[in-house]
């Protein structure tokens, strides 16, 4: 059984402000890659943008990037071919290696722009080159639930990060989240609720497990949820 959580919420102007103050003190230079780990529907793409566009109005364009790991979800097609399409979300889901890659080289190509794959809930498909990273970028924020998962290519992916703060949130929360999220994707209520009952539940509760090989826990404030 979790642990009770004694996490008091912080707000995000504050967890910005940390952040631009770690940034001021790093190396010159130098790279942060920052990572935010938790369970579905927790906030992490949220709390994301908000504080790239913060560093970036603060610091000028371009200085933070934002890095989601979803879009290393496999395409429908693959999803089919393998038999996982009901899993949708769930860890064999993702190219977990191909993330990796991408971690690795912007840890260490500081000379190119580089392109960021992201997911289109629309489409319900991973897309291309969504995103940016450029070479003057000084903080890269990259979110996803299994970024503290104890499997090999993701224990080399944390390796990468400097910093990983999981994110918590109520489970009622995240659930009505959820089911808010699948309804916009075309899915009844009923269908909505059995696909989280069956899958993101149990993935939430596998993410979960990961909490202890982060360095920090947060509870935001006050962040509206997209």
């Amino acid at each position: 059984m979790d642990q009770p959580d004694l996490t008091s919420p912080e707000q995000p102007a504050t967890l910005a402000a940390q952040l631009l103050a770690t940034l001021r003190t790093g190396r010159p230079g130098g790279r942060m890659l920052l990572g935010l780990a938790g369970a579905p529907a927790a906030g992490k793409s949220t709390l994301a943008r908000y504080l790239v566009t913060e560093v970036n109005r603060t610091q000028g364009q371009g200085t933070a990037a934002y890095v989601p790991m979803d879009g290393f979800h496999l395409s429908n097609m693959q999803l089919d071919r393998l038999g996982l399409r009901h899993r949708k979300g769930a860890p064999p889901t993702f190219d977990a290696r191909g993330y990796l890659a991408l971690l690795e080289r912007l840890a260490t190509d500081r000379f190119h722009d580089i392109y960021v794959p992201d997911f289109d809930r629309t489409l319900d498909e991973p897309v291309a080159a969504r995103h940016l990273v450029t070479p003057s970028t000084r903080l890269v924020i990259t979110e996803g639930n299994y970024l503290a998962a104890d499997t090999p290519d993701w224990s080399r992916a944390r390796s990468l990060l400097h910093e990983l703060w999981y994110l918590e949130a109520e489970d009622e929360v995240r659930t009505d989240r959820l089911i808010r999220r699948h309804q916009a994707g075309g899915q009844d209520r009923r269908s909505a609720e059995d696909r989280v009952a069956a899958n993101d539940q149990p993935n939430g509760e596998y993410v979960k497990l990961s909490r202890a090989r982060c360095t920090r826990t947060v509870r935001v404030a006050d962040l509206p949820h997209s």
